[in-house]
């Protein structure tokens, strides 16, 4: 799924509201595609649309197909080849070919079922959304497709009949510390599609004028943890180098089931570091999940290069290849 994708909350909206909704899905591309693989676009049965499955190249043949389907009460699954011209139109060298699944809410796409995703989608959990596109069996699925979530990978299982669409809370990264490691961090990170807080009780630091728009909170870094909580797909970054304000967030999050925890300091300064959390009671596996020094080894000078090393580390982990 993308970053933010309210498709889901859009489509049980419209079909509460009385006017109709179906979710099309791309469920699989060759070639050039526009959009991936599990991007949606929810078409109210009044013609209107929230969402993108092509960046413009095929929607107005989808949304026909969907208002028809809506109508009908069945499931589309379309075929569409994407031509060169108009892929160039939405900015790509070459076109493709995407297939669409249409599932129309409420006939094919059980309203219980949607609501109990939106839901899961509210709380932070992360769940699959299974169907067999011969059959028309549908489900939710709880602790499966850990390879799937993980690399936010959505698909057609090797079988070809059976559709994966992974629905992922968005990424979170908590920054420990409004240093200048996190003035360049944090639009970094935005890039990359994190929602990016920043705790720092110093209130000199966790500042709008240094953070303009941004998330601060100027509570005692455990204390904000705790108000924001921690899950597997939050990364913890530590920067202070101050143990009194490192050391909360840290323990919180080795108790935690985040994905990535990084902390600023000098290989003698980690090595301190293990100690203390060693001496506060945190088994050897818990504390080798600390990368320290932070970030990858890419002889980084500077903030901003640091930056680059951790993100670049935070992707590696995130995508088990570190």
């Amino acid at each position: 799924m993308d970053r933010f994708d309210s498709s889901p909350e859009r489509a049980l909206e419209w079909h509460r509201s009385g006017r109709g909704a179906a979710l099309a899905t791309v469920v699989e591309t060759w070639g050039s595609a526009p959009r991936r693989v599990g991007s949606q676009l929810v078409i109210g049965g009044d013609g209107r649309i929230e969402g993108s499955v092509s960046g413009g190249c095929v929607e107005g043949a989808v949304i026909v197909e969907a208002i028809e389907a809506i109508d009908e009460g069945e499931a589309r699954l379309l075929e569409f080849g994407v031509s060169d011209e108009d892929a160039f139109a939405v900015g790509l060298a070459c076109g493709g070919t995407i297939r669409v699944l249409v599932e129309p809410v409420g006939s094919v796409l059980p309203e219980p079922m949607l609501a109990e995703l939106v839901a899961a989608r509210v709380r932070r959990e992360p769940l699959a959304y299974e169907v067999n596109t011969d059959s028309g069996y549908r489900t939710l699925r709880r602790n499966a497709y850990a390879d799937r979530l993980r690399m936010d990978r959505s698909g057609f299982e090797e079988d070809g009949k059976t559709f994966v669409a992974v629905h992922n809370p968005p990424l979170r990264l908590i920054i420990v510390g409004a240093v200048h490691i996190a003035q360049a961090l944090v639009p970094m990170a935005r890039i990359a599609g994190y929602d990016p807080a920043i705790i720092d009780p110093r209130e000199a630091f966790a500042s709008d004028s240094r953070f303009p728009g941004e998330t601060l909170l100027t509570d005692w870094p455990d204390e904000a943890v705790a108000k924001l909580g921690l899950d597997q797909r939050t990364a913890i970054v530590l920067l202070t180098h101050d143990p009194k304000l490192d050391d909360p967030a840290l323990q919180a999050a080795l108790d935690a089931d985040v994905f990535y925890i990084g902390a600023l300091g000098s290989t003698r300064t980690h090595a301190k570091r293990v100690e203390r959390m060693t001496e506060a009671g945190f088994t050897q596996a818990q504390i080798a999940r600390i990368h320290g020094p932070i970030g990858l080894d890419i002889g980084a000078a500077g903030p901003s290069e640091i930056a680059v090393a951790i993100l670049a580390q935070m992707t590696a982990v995130l995508r088990g290849k570190a």
